[in-house]
């Protein structure tokens, strides 16, 4: 027998868990699918982490419309939960006379796109800013609300709110089939059946194929690697604002930033491949990325490499979001999501729960919804367990520092072991506690992360 809810959400990324967590305010039984072992273990794990004001989106566009909308709902949901958001501001920075031609064209598209705070800099100006950047520069567009994120806690909070509603969550579930039995979408996964009202479809670079499942072809996926390079938090203070390039039609560029964990980040680089789970990072890639670099702050390069890591955007044929709705089949689509889902995020969840509503379900009020949450410092910037005297004095553990790198305490690795969405698998534990992802990558303290992580499992 199939397990009976209103409402299937296949796919656990941001956009997943945003739509979920929406959902959740009202009275609906909701189950998420996800084929792996946890929330936000795809696309949404490997991003640039920037909080976008939606400048350079299409005009007119829905990303545009979401963007901009879901900047504001996630500023102010950081905020409220406590994750890491610095407004850094940034500057998309001319390196030839095409690139500086460009910059009015731009600065009226972000007007078009309802953002009216860009600026056009002078070369003197930009290196009185970041004077580490390499020679070259002709000119720039400041656009000063651009911020750094933690990336992984919204996707966290967004799921933990969800449950705490009463959302279930089926991991390591992949979707084989949707079939309709008795006017019910019918979804055979690798773990069993579920049947359901309505299905949202959420899966990123899988999203064409369960929109094919239910007989539409609006789109294909196409991935989009891109890889990073991690710096050393030593090279944080050779630059104080995100450095973007004057964006061509099919990327944004090669960018450095810095990040909320206090390191930097170059990249990405946007190769389309074929395979969707071809996330390793390539000598070619790297190669580029140094290259470019070397450009942009040849300081940079000769700082110590913390890591490297690819992510794979679901890149479709269209420059839109496609996020559709079949009302009389009960299935709604939200596909072609790329770099900027962190930030839409929270209005595609808005957007969803509204197109619902416009084809007949009544979203009641659930009282099991809980607005109150608090998520666990993680930003450079913000006071962190080991910290706080108060909170070492009321429990111990957290200040017994386990990774030295990372700063991380048994407390924080004892609280994401049993937390409401729990890390279950040494990457989850990563995410929720940046243990393991300093310097050393774990070599000195991931037996210890590991023994504290498994006893605090088991209890």
């Amino acid at each position: 027998m199939a397990e009976q809810f209103d409402v299937i959400i296949v796919g656990a990324g941001v956009v997943g868990c945003a739509i979920a967590r929406e959902l959740s305010r009202s009275e609906l039984s909701i189950c998420v699918l996800e084929q792996s072992s946890d929330v936000g273990n795809a696309t949404s794990k490997a991003n640039t982490a920037i909080l976008h004001t939606g400048f350079d989106c299409v005009p007119g566009s829905l990303e545009s419309t979401l963007v901009s909308r879901g900047y504001e709902r996630l500023l102010a949901y950081s905020e409220h939960c406590g994750i890491a958001v610095e407004k850094t501001g940034a500057i998309l920075v001319a390196w030839d006379e095409d690139q500086r031609a460009e910059l009015p064209a731009l600065q009226e598209k972000a007007i078009a796109n309802g953002y009216h705070h860009t600026r056009i800099l002078e070369s003197s100006e930009i290196y009185e800013r970041e004077p580490h950047l390499g020679p070259g520069v002709l000119g720039g567009l400041e656009v000063p609300d651009e911020s750094i994120i933690d990336p992984w806690s919204p996707i966290v909070a967004f799921a933990t709110q969800a449950k705490h509603a009463g959302v279930t969550f089926a991991f390591n579930s992949s979707v084989v089939s949707v079939t309709t039995q008795d006017g019910r979408h019918l979804v055979t996964t690798s773990q069993g059946k579920y049947s359901s009202t309505w299905l949202i479809n959420a899966a990123g670079l899988f999203s064409d194929s369960i929109n094919d499942y239910c007989g539409h072809d609006e789109f294909t996926i196409t991935p989009r690697r891109g890889e990073l390079i991690v710096f050393d938090k030593l090279a944080r203070s050779l630059l104080s604002s995100i450095i973007l390039p004057v964006p061509t039609a099919t990327t944004k560029g090669v960018l450095v930033s810095p990040t909320a964990f206090g390191n930097v980040l170059l990249g990405p680089t946007a190769d389309d491949i074929e395979d969707k789970n071809a996330t390793a990072t390539t000598h070619d890639g790297i190669t580029r990325l140094i290259e470019a670099g070397r450009r942009i702050m040849p300081e940079l390069i000769d700082e110590e490499v913390t890591a490297t890591y690819a992510g794979l955007r679901a890149a479709s044929q269209h420059r839109d979001y496609q996020i559709h709705l079949h009302a009389d089949q009960r299935y709604i689509c939200v596909g072609g999501i790329r770099s900027t889902g962190l930030t839409a995020s929270m209005a595609i969840g808005d957007h969803v729960a509204t197109l619902l509503e416009e084809a007949g379900v009544t979203l009641s009020a659930n009282p099991r919804f809980r607005e109150d949450l608090t998520m666990p410092p993680l930003g450079e910037s913000q006071c962190r367990p080991y910290q706080d005297p108060s909170k070492i004095a009321a429990d111990p553990a957290y200040g017994q520092v386990l990774c030295h790198c990372e700063h991380v305490s048994a407390g924080e690795i004892r609280d994401a072991a049993r937390a409401v969405m729990p890390a279950t698998t040494q990457e989850g534990l990563r995410r929720r506690t940046r243990a393991m992802n300093g310097r050393c990558q774990g070599f000195y303290c991931s037996a210890q992360v590991l023994e504290c992580f498994e006893v605090s499992s088991d209890e």
